[in-house]
């Protein structure tokens, strides 16, 4: 581990340890990689005994389009709530909201299996899905300005995760699916079709694989969140949260 792993890590655990936002000035260059930032979170990970089974159990995965990288964070477990969800204790500095669909793996899943999974294919490893709200935080003072990579080492910038009923997976017309937001009193925002990556599974291989890079499997029942359908709309402390996908579920959470 280098010196600017462990600077930055430093600063992201007192960071969650005062429940105050980091200056980010100075650190903008110490990372110069993905696999530092990831590098990162995984140190923060282990000095916060977040995952002391091993490989996280659950996940965010995504990105901007199929042809971009896609990032990936392991999330704490004290913060994964079950829908309806009352997560006014967490100390957010923001609230922002994005409506995934999350999935959970029906098996194990070895480098070996990471290694040959095709994205045709992906979707035979899930056994369920739900919908989950994220709720987007920072560490960072400078956010949503922050570097990329800062942003990718604060576990990309994740603050809660609200999970729904679970469902059997099932094949479905992604480019048809609709979404509903409500938050607070405001008008519910409506979207069809809108996950960058088309369909939610797409996104399993590059995601697996990252996983088992350093040669461990990723247990059955693992679960990831696969990307918003309504970008990152803005909450407030004391709104309640509702995210309503027609034919997957629902799920909501009062901030």
């Amino acid at each position: 581990m280098t010196n600017s792993v462990q600077a930055v890590a430093a600063v992201l655990l007192q960071a969650r340890r005062d429940h105050q936002a980091a200056d980010a000035a100075g650190l903008e260059t110490l990372l110069q990689s993905p696999e530092d930032a990831y590098a990162v979170q995984e140190q923060v990970g282990r000095s916060a005994d977040w995952f002391s089974t091993g490989v996280p159990l659950h996940w965010k995965s995504g990105g901007p389009s199929r042809s971009a990288a896609l990032t990936h964070a392991g999330l704490p477990p004290r913060n994964v709530f079950s829908s309806p969800a009352d997560a006014r204790g967490c100390p957010f500095h923001h609230r922002l909201i994005e409506a995934e669909v999350a999935l959970r793996l029906a098996r194990d899943v070895s480098p070996d299996d990471a290694a040959k999974l095709s994205h045709e294919d992906a979707a035979t490893l899930v056994d369920g899905m739900t919908v989950s709200i994220e709720i987007v935080d920072s560490r960072w003072q400078q956010f949503p300005e922050t570097s990329a990579l800062l942003k990718l080492a604060d576990q990309q910038s994740h603050g809660a995760l609200v999970l729904g009923e679970w469902r059997p997976f099932a094949a479905r017309d992604w480019s048809r699916q609709t979404c509903v937001v409500q938050i607070g009193q405001g008008a519910p925002a409506s979207f069809r079709g809108s996950l960058s990556l088309g369909d939610p599974a797409w996104g399993l291989p590059i995601w697996l694989r990252h996983v088992t890079r350093q040669g461990a499997s990723v247990p059955r029942g693992t679960i990831v969140t696969t990307g918003t359908w309504c970008g990152m709309l803005r909450a407030q402390q004391g709104d309640k949260v509702k995210v309503v996908f027609e034919g997957v579920g629902e799920a909501e959470v009062q901030l």
